[in-house]
């Protein structure tokens, strides 16, 4: 009935038809944070900032407590912090500070950070206004 070179020009145009609509769909892709304990804050105290790195689509803040043992925290998008005072340069290696954040549900040392407190008491917020802590 139809011939092979019309099959194949027909399964061609399918093929090329069909990619470009998967091309035309937005990418909105996204990790759940049901890794997290989302909610369940938790201070931890008097840590030492080894590494900020403010990428998209988190940063990840790397810090060591004063047993020595280190720590890591995801935080939100840089777009997102920006918005809440948060910058490039908000902590350095090396700088003492607080946190807060909310832990691994499967124990390992870190979470997704929520606060950090300077030693002058000025903190930033990933969800809100940073301030003085009381």
């Amino acid at each position: 009935m139809f011939s092979n070179t019309t099959r194949r020009i027909a399964l061609g145009s399918a093929a090329a038809l069909t990619g470009l609509a998967m091309l035309s769909v937005p990418g909105s892709a996204h990790h759940s944070t049901a890794m997290f304990a989302w909610g369940d804050e938790v201070e931890l105290k008097g840590v030492t900032v080894e590494r900020w790195e403010w990428t998209n689509p988190h940063t990840f803040l790397y810090v060591r407590d004063e047993d020595g043992t280190r720590w890591a925290f995801e935080g939100m998008s840089p777009n997102h912090l920006v918005r809440y005072g948060w910058t490039r340069r908000a902590v350095e290696p090396g700088q003492k500070i607080d946190l807060t954040y909310y832990p691994l549900r499967d124990g390992r040392n870190g979470g997704f950070n929520v606060t950090i407190t300077y030693e002058d008491g000025h903190y930033l917020n990933q969800f809100g206004e940073g301030g003085t802590q009381q």
